[in-house]
């Protein structure tokens, strides 16, 4: 959050404004919206301002994650948030695509494009005070369409700033047609709500969504989090932002989900697959390719390919002290955990030193891109002969499934027999027909099996005798 929000400088004037045109309005018995506002139902009047009077909210959770992408800017947006400069900074965080700044967002052409032509549908919400709590990114289009005018629904006149919080928030989960949060800023609008108090129960219930859910989004978050600390430079210049990981929620929530079943059972083999997938996302993969990194996947398909620059030497384990607990050890992780988080790592600051090549060497540049193009073509191998073992995989449990499903259609098959004689409702006829059916299969299948097994077990000997027996 911005760390002096406060009144804007124009504040005062905005307000006498604000406060005579709602008059005018309640006189007039004009327009009004509804929001929840401290656990109730309240009908705010709804008025027109002036576009270009009013302010963009700086804790909006709209951008909350995108304001880290220019950390000179965030600065002056922290401490000055109603400067011309952060304004503007707001402006183009709004407008921009959520996971590349340098692009403007589809979603906002989009926007503007409906504002263009059709005007304004619904009202957007301000404080008396004049800061957007809902319709940044409206008042974003319609300066850049120049339209003068903005209707928007005022807040009560004791509006805090833990009030726009809540009211932004309420209106963003109701199911209409605004602007989804990113997945991240959803999360950190998660973590800010927690922060406030509010239980994880009462979150789930406000986000449509399961506690279970919610508990997994915030370690996912903290996955995220940690990545971006693996990744920053020696230095301290360079790390991955929240941005970054926008673009893979779907690839994080299945990782997540893996390596949590996983860890009940192989908590290294939980690592691998964790710290492999993750590799697979700093590389851009797609998700089915990802769901080929199982726990064995670095020790059986890739180790072996990696070339030196991506094989950093790792030590024998060792015992490391408890802190707090003097005398006491615990092993270390095991050597193949180190290397494949070793892994990781390399790639996280290559990943790191790209998205901030402003602030790096052109010989650093130059590095990290050999390294994301080796470890690109390396995995693209190893991947591929994932996906040919596990294709070899499905082909050899294809056959015993398929004698499963015909076993429990015939256990089916004996249940409705008994039930259709005590009806006498056989069809004897058709019933005989299917028998000769499935004799024929069972003839072809076991000459099959014949020809396959040398040293055949009960089941394939009765089914070569079964055959014969006709």
């Amino acid at each position: 959050m911005a760390s002096k929000f406060g009144v804007p400088p124009e504040g005062e004037n905005i307000r006498t404004m604000v406060m005579e045109r709602v008059a005018v309005a309640r006189e007039e018995d004009g327009a009004k919206v509804t929001v929840d506002w401290r656990g109730q139902q309240k009908h705010l009047i709804v008025i027109t301002m002036p576009v270009g009077m009013l302010y963009f909210n700086p804790d909006t959770h709209r951008i909350r994650a995108q304001k880290t992408l220019d950390p000179e800017r965030n600065t002056i947006l922290e401490e000055l948030p109603w400067s011309e400069d952060a304004q503007q900074y707001l402006h183009k965080l709004l407008t921009c695509k959520p996971s590349d700044p340098n692009s403007i967002d589809p979603d906002f052409i989009a926007l503007r494009d409906e504002l263009d032509q059709f005007g304004q549908k619904e009202p957007g919400i301000i404080t008396p005070d004049g800061i957007l709590v809902d319709g940044n990114t409206r008042c974003a289009a319609l300066r850049e369409l120049h339209e003068p005018n903005i209707r928007v629904a005022v807040l009560p006149e004791d509006t805090s700033r833990a009030d726009i919080n809540a009211v932004e928030l309420a209106l963003q989960l109701r199911r209409d047609k605004r602007r989804d949060y990113t997945y991240i800023n959803r999360l950190i609008a998660i973590e800010d709500e927690l922060a406030s108090g509010r239980s994880q129960e009462d979150i789930a219930r406000a986000f449509n969504i399961k506690v279970a859910t919610l508990q997994t989004d915030r370690r996912i978050f903290e996955l995220v989090n940690n990545a971006i600390e693996r990744s920053r430079s020696a230095d301290g210049r360079r790390s991955l932002r929240l941005p970054d990981f926008e673009d893979h929620q779907e690839k994080l929530r299945e990782l997540q989900r893996d390596y949590e079943k996983l860890a009940k059972t192989d908590p290294d083999g939980a690592e691998h697959l964790k710290e492999s997938r993750l590799q697979m996302v700093l590389l851009n993969m797609p998700k089915t390719t990802l769901r080929l990194a199982e726990a064995d996947f670095h020790e059986r398909y890739l180790e072996e390919r990696l070339p030196p620059e991506l094989a950093p030497e790792i030590g024998e384990t060792a015992a490391v002290t408890v802190p707090g607990l003097p005398g006491v050890t615990v092993p270390d992780a095991d050597v193949s955990v180190k290397k494949v988080r070793a892994l990781t790592d390399t790639l996280l600051q290559a990943r790191a030193t790209l998205e901030s090549a402003d602030s790096a060497s052109a010989s650093e540049v130059k590095r990290a891109v050999a390294l994301i193009d080796a470890a690109k073509t390396t995995f693209a191998s190893a991947a591929k002969l994932a996906g040919q073992n596990a294709q070899l995989q499905k082909r050899q449990v294809a056959v015993p499934e398929r004698i499963t499903d015909a076993t429990e259609y015939i256990q089916q098959c004996v249940r409705e027999f008994a039930e259709a004689k005590a009806k006498n409702a056989i069809d004897e006829e058709a019933f005989d027909d299917a028998l000769i059916a499935l004799r024929d299969s069972l003839s072809r299948l076991a000459l099959l099996a014949g020809r396959t097994f040398s040293s055949p077990g009960d089941g394939v000997n009765w089914l070569l005798a079964a055959s014969e027996a006709k």
